[in-house]
């Protein structure tokens, strides 16, 4: 028996809450904007009446304005946005105990168990969540969950799409491969240089022609256009733990060479480790986002045979990541370091004679210079790099800066990766 699962999508999120809770805004165009002093000043996300005057997530608020002169915007309150996100899960969770949060505007639902039919209760959910929070939603309805999330995307606002076993290829194939949550701008490249344009194009193919392209990602990726797509919908509580650490900064000048992002990557990691060793985790994979001057978004992943946790051992794999995949088309003007892949860190692992010892070294040396700076101050000990460029390493991602919640847009480019 096919499965009923659905995806719920807030529309505009963080625009429509400052709408909800400021009446006054309803009937002007919004966005809700950073600080455009410390170069976070861009358009995080807008309203209705803002698209219409095609400004789009993640350019800048000058460039909002000058498309639409009577622009409001307002700073971003991410304590209400929670908040929010709270209370859409708890209605979602009135009807089943089975709800994944994917970021914090989106929940998928399981409700193969319920004795109604689920585009009813997807209906009813929207209207209660725009009754009752004054936000609205666009609900995809599907038997999967990537055909779930691409019934969420495909009409909005305040809808409801389904995806079913009878319409799937009418609806969904023709939709362009760019739409499943799995591809990224890379992959993307590699199906078009095939003329593997739409998703139907994908699910037509040949599984061994798309493994030869993607390696094993090619059959899985065939499966998912082709509706066989058996994830289980994963539970609050079972998806509460930290899937992954991850830190980011708006560089306050753009970045123009490999040294600069040394410098940017060694401060973001020494964050990134010790939250990590603070944690008792360690990770496998290295994930590098890179947002160029452009305003377009670069990501990759590498997946090592062991994992790793101290700063040293995880700027040099970003970095090394970092020269094998960015060669300076444009410059940088943001970079974001994580690692996922976790596990405790008092895990087993298989080690070698030279550099595990080695590994064990530099995390010892770690945690002791985190008990130096939980006392005396980040600053108290600093590596010799980040003395370089105080202008632009001359601060604590740990201490000061916050990655805004967003949601996860699955765009990656697995670089010598083994997931």
């Amino acid at each position: 028996m096919d499965r009923h699962i659905l995806h719920v999508d807030c529309n505009k999120f963080y625009a429509s809450v400052e709408c909800s809770l400021d009446p006054s805004l309803r009937d002007k165009p919004v966005v809700v904007g950073g600080h455009e002093k410390s170069r976070h000043g861009i358009v995080l996300t807008k309203n209705e009446l803002a698209a219409r005057h095609s400004i789009i997530t993640g350019e800048t608020l000058w460039s909002a304005r000058r498309k639409c002169p009577d622009l409001i915007t307002v700073p971003p309150h991410f304590s209400l946005y929670a908040k929010y996100s709270r209370m859409v899960r708890n209605i979602l969770l009135e009807y089943t105990p089975l709800v994944e949060p994917f970021g914090l505007d989106e929940s998928w639902m399981d409700v193969t168990d319920a004795l109604r039919p689920p585009q009813e209760i997807a209906e009813e959910i929207r209207t209660r969540i725009r009754e009752e929070l004054g936000i609205t939603v666009s609900i995809g309805v599907s038997f999967n969950k990537t055909f779930a999330k691409l019934g969420s995307d495909y009409k909005k606002p305040d809808a409801v799409t389904v995806f079913s076993r009878e319409n799937y290829r009418e609806l969904v194939w023709p939709l362009s491969v760019n739409e499943l949550i799995y591809v990224g701008h890379s992959t993307a490249e590699k199906l078009a240089d095939r003329f593997l344009y739409t998703i139907g194009d994908v699910a037509k193919a040949s599984p061994s022609l798309l493994q030869s392209l993607l390696g094993k990602w090619g059959p899985a990726l065939h499966a998912i256009a082709n509706g066989n797509d058996n994830q289980p919908v994963i539970p609050c509580e079972e998806s509460a733990e930290a899937q992954s650490i991850s830190n980011g900064m708006t560089t306050p000048r753009d970045l123009t060479d490999n040294r600069d992002a040394q410098r940017v990557i060694t401060v973001l990691s020494e964050s990134v480790g010790r939250r990590l060793r603070e944690q008792q985790l360690c990770g496998k994979t290295v994930e590098l986002h890179l947002r160029d001057n452009r305003l377009v978004t670069h990501t990759y992943r590498i997946t090592l045979d062991y994992t790793i946790q101290s700063t040293s051992d995880i700027a040099k794999e970003a970095y090394t990541l970092f020269c094998s995949v960015y060669h300076w088309q444009h410059p940088l003007r943001s970079i974001t370091i994580g690692i996922s892949g976790l596990d405790s860190d008092d895990t087993p692992c298989q080690l070698d004679m030279t550099e595990s010892a080695e590994r064990d070294k530099r995390e010892r040396l770690d945690k002791a210079v985190d008990g130096l700076r939980e006392r005396f101050g980040d600053t108290c000990i600093r590596r010799a790099i980040l003395l370089e460029d105080p202008d632009l390493t001359g601060f604590s991602p740990y201490e000061e800066h916050t990655v805004h919640p967003v949601g996860f847009s699955g765009k990656t480019d697995e670089i010598g990766g083994k997931t």
